[in-house]
């Protein structure tokens, strides 16, 4: 169990009433820099209805006179330390243990597999969660974001058990820095199971077709639980 205060639960938003959650699959949307939690959940209608759907609320409130909420600064010297994502990814941690429960079938259990889907900051973050415990998340989803640098203690725990991530990104986007594209690149397929798209003409943003591939991702993850549960 996580030390670190968990995120807030009260501004969870649901796709499923509490009644219908346990015993299925959660996905869990995390949103970019200056949004809110109402962001990403606009995507629910493009993803299977077999997850249980919670988008979260990032922790921080940006600098004004930026709207919205942020997982970690990004202006400074000292937001490019990557200890503030990796603090955002232990409160997602902590939120998982006080939402989710125990993992797996059998008694106790609350959902059969957690997976994440994170935009921007919130694809940095999932990609960091996985990384401080291999075995919470089955899967993750990184839109138009990327992997922290810097060594992690149980990276190489996280190259053998190499969950499947989906990376897709824009060739227009420029948010995200080079450097930090190019150790993306060569950091997943080194750590996990990579599958993705690099989509001519897009920037910082999500299109049909990049949904259209999620959706593909998703339904396959959807398989692997279901084959595990047999």
């Amino acid at each position: 169990m996580s030390s670190h205060q968990p995120l807030d639960s009260d501004t969870v938003l649901w796709s499923a009433d509490a009644g219908d959650r346990a015993g299925r699959p959660l996905l869990v949307l995390l949103h970019g820099y200056g949004s809110d939690e109402r962001d990403l959940f606009g995507l629910v209608p493009h993803l299977p209805e077999e997850f249980v759907i919670a988008a979260v609320r990032a922790p921080l409130a940006p600098p004004f006179p930026t709207p919205g909420y942020s997982w970690y600064a990004i202006d400074g010297l000292e937001s490019r330390d990557p200890v503030h994502v990796t603090a955002s990814a232990h409160r997602l941690l902590a939120w998982t243990d006080a939402v989710a429960g125990r993992l797996g079938e059998g008694p106790g259990a609350t959902h059969p597999a957690v997976g994440l889907l994170g935009f921007s900051q919130g694809g940095a973050v999932s990609l960091q969660a996985m990384r401080l415990d291999p075995h919470r998340f089955a899967f993750a989803v990184n839109l138009s974001g990327y992997a922290t640098p810097g060594a992690l203690p149980r990276d190489a725990e996280l190259a053998e058990v190499r969950p499947p991530v989906f990376w897709g990104r824009g060739t227009h986007d420029d948010v995200i820095p080079p450097f930090l594209v190019e150790h993306t690149t060569e950091w997943l397929p080194r750590h996990v199971e990579l599958s993705g798209r690099v989509y001519p003409g897009l920037t910082h943003s999500v299109s049909e077709q990049e949904l259209a591939d999620v959706r593909v991702f998703l339904e396959k993850r959807l398989a692997d639980v279901g084959s595990a549960a047999d």
